[in-house]
Formats: C-alpha cells, sequence, structure tokens
C-alpha cells in the first residue's frame, strides 16, 4: 500500500500549484545512433542526422503531454567492430526513419515562461512510439532493399514488417531565453517492438533455396564473410544474430521551443440592432 500511496501523492504533486497552461511548438536538431547485432556495445562511430518537431500541451508549469515526429537515418557496420564474430561477417545497413510518439512529460521544477527566477529546469518523459524503417545494404555501388530479399529466409509475404510499436522515454533540459522562446536539450530512447532494424535476427539460411526464391544478389547480402577473404561462414542453420533482444536507437538533440500561450476561440461579433 505505502508504493501506491507514493504514485497518488506524486500525480498529485504533479497537477497542482501555479497554472500555466498552454501550447508549445518547436524543432529539433541532432544524431541518432543505433544499436542492436551489428553494434551490440553502444559504439558512438556510426551517429546519423536526426531532425524532430515537437508539440505540447501544458497542463500547469509542471506536467505536459506532447506528441513528437522525426526522421532520421540509422547505420551499422560490422567491419568496424573490435570482436572477431563481427568481422568475420562483415553484415552492414542504413535505414532512413520515420517515427511518431505521445509522451507524458515532467519538469523537476516550476517553469514559468517570462519568470526571472524559474526560468529552467530537468525534465523527463516516456510513453509509446511507432516507427517505421527499411533497411538497405551496399552492393557493388548499389542500395538493395534488404526486406524484400529474405536474408534470413524468410518466405514471400512472411518478411518483418516496416511499422512498429514500441516505447520511448527521456530526459532533457529546458532553459527560457524569454516569454515566448526555450531552448530545449534532450537525450531521447526509441525501443520499437522488432529485431530487424538492421535485418539481422536469427540464423543463416538454406543458400540454394534462398537463391533459388529470392536470387543471388539475396545470397550475396545474407552472407558477406567471403567479401572479407575467408572461408565463407553462412552455413545452414548458423548463427547471424542474437534475436532474444530487440534493436533500438537513441537520439541527442538540441532545439528552439515556442511557447503559444491558450489559444483563444474569437468572439462572436453581437447582432446590430
Amino acid at each position: 500500500m505505502k508504493g501506491y500511496r507514493l504514485v497518488i501523492l506524486f500525480v498529485a504533486l504533479s497537477f497542482t500549484g501555479y497554472s500555466q497552461k498552454g501550447y508549445e511548438l518547436g524543432g529539433l536538431i541532432g544524431v541518432s545512433n543505433y544499436i542492436g547485432d551489428i553494434n551490440p556495445n553502444f559504439s558512438l562511430k556510426t551517429p546519423g542526422l536526426s531532425l524532430c518537431g515537437i508539440g505540447r500541451y501544458n497542463f500547469n508549469t509542471r506536467t505536459s503531454i506532447r506528441a513528437d515526429v522525426g526522421i532520421g537515418r540509422l547505420y551499422g557496420r560490422d567491419d568496424i567492430s573490435e570482436n572477431n564474430f563481427q568481422q568475420a561477417r562483415n553484415l552492414s545497413f542504413r535505414t532512413d526513419f520515420i517515427d511518431a510518439s505521445l509522451d507524458f512529460e515532467f519538469n523537476f521544477f516550476s517553469l514559468v515562461h517570462g519568470s526571472r527566477d524559474k526560468y529552467f529546469t530537468p525534465y523527463v518523459f516516456g510513453g509509446l512510439a511507432f516507427t517505421y524503417y527499411n533497411p538497405k545494404a551496399e552492393l557493388n555501388d548499389t542500395w538493395y532493399a534488404l526486406r524484400e530479399l529474405g536474408t534470413e529466409g524468410q518466405n514471400k509475404g512472411s518478411e518483418y514488417a516496416r511499422i512498429t510499436a514500441g516505447l520511448t522515454y527521456g530526459m532533457g533540459l529546458k532553459y527560457d531565453l524569454n516569454y515566448e522562446w526555450s531552448l530545449n536539450v534532450e537525450l531521447s530512447v526509441r525501443q520499437p517492438g522488432t529485431d530487424y532494424l538492421d535485418d539481422v535476427s536469427t540464423e543463416y539460411p538454406d543458400m540454394f533455396e534462398l537463391a533459388d526464391r529470392r536470387g543471388e544478389i539475396a545470397v550475396l547480402l545474407s552472407d558477406r564473410s567471403a567479401e572479407t577473404g575467408i572461408e565463407p561462414i553462412g552455413a545452414t542453420g548458423y548463427q547471424r544474430g542474437v534475436s532474444s533482444n530487440n534493436d533500438a536507437y537513441y537520439s541527442f538533440r538540441i532545439g528552439l521551443v515556442y511557447y503559444i500561450g491558450l489559444l483563444q476561440c474569437p468572439a462572436l461579433s453581437k447582432p446590430r440592432p
């Protein structure tokens, strides 16, 4: 019961105190980095550009609900890893992404726009997100969409989805520049419900069957170990990825947000006497 009381107290405190309701709109720019089978150790060697539009409704100086729409690009390369298995596997990918999320946001300090005392606060947020992705790989100066090639033996019509739902959470800092404008710096994490952001998850397929169903390009992009000068490692059923953990990506962004305040409906004109 004590835990429930703390949650109720936290929510009650969030929605009490000085009220400064209103809307905010802004944009942020930064970098995104992928975490998954091709980058399991959180390497920062392959960042991609990331943009985000944000809209908030402030219930008061502490709490708000926010909606984000972001676009960006993620990369991964085995050949820059220090892991011997990854170097031999030699896979790589890039994917453009579009995501949208709806989050609850909490300010640690009261933020009052235009105040000389309450002009900054750290904050946290969390919610649900949807992500569109389409991993591709380069071969002989041509980029191929990997999903359509079924590189792990997926049958036609049984490929992984291009859109996935997942969780989002993060933290940041708001700093008021004046009554209307504030500087926002934040780190957000997306955890989609898929292990195929990078097209790598389970085992190598039977290459003869893959060639028959999908063609030689699919075989060449399923097992790229021969490009390193070694014997191909992609025997049927051998490990290609680790399916126990889904992929993820995070974004570090900075931008400006404009405080609109409450939107007032225009007054109805009085009829003439």
